[in-house]
């Protein structure tokens, strides 16, 4: 398979992936390819299904129809998941982070690669050069409670990254940021994307941010994928830049 934007082999593919709590699909029939180091952003109003679509591929849901693969590996069909999460090699960053208060920034990146099986004598090596890939190294031994808002979006970003996965979900990770630090770390997360060529799934409500990151954005409402446009057909389009 090609993808015609940037004739990449496709990665991760959605085939009618419906999720439904009760009367209401949440997900409702999405199909959706992405390209090998593409980066994608979903853009849509809260509560459109993006944040579900984020976690039906990492496994974290299983989906009710459809089919979720990552290359030539059936993930979920048939209404349940067939690889566990942690066999998918995703990292995560959720919307309010989810930093563990009791580690360090380092041990947050030593507790992921021991729980990857990564040899222990590998692992000084592999956090240090997350860190230095991030701008993390200065922190590396304080906990969250000690860090800006900025450092920890850029801890986040270092756990989901240490592990080497192979597709990179954020989920508004820049949402309680203000604008100013907002713009610098869209700069550095299109940078390191660039640096690494991690395949991306980038959620967000704003239009700019979509716009500044990704190579497609597919927009989403009520649970449905209604349009896939580069940004230069977004900036032209006249919608709004933000969907609240």
């Amino acid at each position: 398979m090609k993808n015609a934007t940037n004739l990449n082999p496709v990665f991760l593919r959605l085939a009618e992936v419906t999720k439904q709590y009760g009367e209401r699909r949440v997900v409702n029939s999405v199909s959706l390819e992405v390209a090998e180091g593409e980066i994608l952003a979903l853009l849509g109003p809260s509560g459109c299904g993006k944040t579900t679509t984020l976690r039906l591929v990492a496994g974290l849901e299983s989906p009710d129809e459809g089919e979720i693969w990552i290359g030539d590996k059936c993930l979920a069909a048939a209404g349940r998941n067939l690889a566990p999460p942690h066999t998918r090699g995703i990292g995560f960053v959720f919307q309010d982070l989810a930093l563990w208060p009791h580690l360090t920034v380092a041990e947050q990146l030593h507790f992921v690669l021991a729980s990857a099986g990564v040899p222990k004598r590998k692992r000084a090596a592999r956090i240090a050069e997350t860190l230095e890939i991030v701008h993390a190294s200065s922190f590396a031994h304080d906990y969250p409670s000690q860090l800006s808002g900025g450092e920890q979006q850029r801890a986040a970003v270092a756990r989901a990254l240490v592990a080497h996965p192979n597709l990179l979900l954020l989920d508004e990770p820049l949402s309680s940021l203000d604008s100013h630090l907002k713009v610098d770390l869209l700069s550095e997360l299109a940078a390191l994307q660039r640096l690494l060529a991690v395949t991306t799934i980038y959620i967000t409500h704003d239009q700019a941010e979509a716009v500044t990151l990704a190579h497609r954005i597919a927009l989403m409402r009520a649970g449905r994928i209604e349009q896939i446009l580069t940004p230069d057909q977004l900036s032209g389009s006249g919608k709004p830049h933000c969907l609240i």
